[in-house]
Formats: C-alpha cells, sequence, structure tokens
C-alpha cells in the first residue's frame, strides 16, 4: 500500500463513523416523528410534521447513507480487507438499506394519507434498526474469527485483476 493510501484511511475513517452515527440517528428519528402525527391534529400541523420527515429524510438522512457506504466501500479497498467478518457485516449493512427503504415507503404512505393517517408505534421499527445496527457493532469492533464458515473462495482470495484504474497492487 502506498504512503497516499495510508494518509487518507483516517479522513475516510472518520467521515464513515460521523456518517453513520447520523444516518442510524436519523433511521431511529423518523420513527418517533412519525409517531408525532396525532390523528387529532389539524391538517397543517400534520402538513408541517410530514413536510419534517420528508425533508429529513431526503435532504439530510439519504445523503448521509449515501456518504457512510461510499466511504465504506473506499476503506475496504484501501485497507484491503478481505475478511469473513467483514462480508457478514456487509449482510447486516444491507439489512440498514432495506430498512432505509422501508422507511421511505412509510413516509410515502404518510403523505399520500392527509388526515387519515394513524400513528406508527415506534417500538417495532426501532428494534428492526437495532438488530443490525448491534450486529455491525459487534463484528467491527470485535472482528470474530469466522474463518470456520464455508464461504466461497472468490470472496476470500484477490482475483489478480487490475482495476480500471490505478490501485496499488497488494
Amino acid at each position: 500500500m502506498n504512503e497516499l493510501a495510508k494518509g487518507l484511511i483516517p479522513h475516510f475513517k472518520g467521515l464513515h463513523i460521523a456518517a453513520l452515527i447520523f444516518w442510524c440517528g436519523g433511521l431511529a428519528a423518523l420513527p418517533l416523528m412519525l409517531s408525532l402525527h396525532d390523528k387529532a391534529a389539524s391538517q397543517a400541523d400534520f402538513t408541517r410534521i410530514r413536510h419534517i420527515t420528508h425533508f429529513s429524510y431526503v435532504f439530510a438522512i439519504t445523503p448521509a447513507a449515501l456518504v457512510a457506504i461510499g466511504s465504506g466501500t473506499a476503506l475496504i479497498f484501501l485497507r484491503e480487507a478481505y475478511v469473513p467478518w467483514l462480508f457478514a457485516k456487509l449482510v447486516f449493512v444491507a439489512l440498514l438499506v432495506a430498512f432505509h427503504a422501508w422507511i421511505g415507503g412509510i413516509l410515502t404512505r404518510v403523505a399520500e394519507s392527509a388526515g387519515q393517517h394513524v400513528p406508527p408505534k415506534p417500538v417495532l421499527p426501532l428494534i428492526l434498526l437495532l438488530v443490525p445496527v448491534l450486529a455491525i457493532l459487534v463484528l467491527v469492533l470485535g472482528k470474530p474469527d469466522l474463518h470456520g464458515l464455508p464461504m466461497p473462495e472468490w470472496l476470500t482470495q484477490t482475483q489478480d485483476g487490475q482495476l480500471p484504474f490505478a490501485a496499488p497492487k497488494p
């Protein structure tokens, strides 16, 4: 690994952690914000809360997700981390992305049901969010030895193929 790549790792790691905190915090806040949609609230209150949740999802939480995924992908290549625990982590990241899309679908249904919305209970979404977040933390902080798990060889071995840009050779 060249010196430039080594120098970039701490910056990408900090960006990745900050974006993850913002993304996961936003995903936790959205169900709580949605639960504020009281059936007895006026149409103006409903519209205000709906605009806040939509704005948060589109202009803050989704970009944070993209930055987290992009910086995490860069870290994989910069650190040449092709280890089984990382692939297990990526499964849980995929679950976070699915949760993100599910919350987006709920926001759309809320927006299309002006005055008809029944506030969801935030407990189930928060539990569904907590499972992948905790699994990711355990995998990243513990870096367990998962070499005993059956995995295809192409996942754990470099393929000696050159990327379309100048990447350092191992």
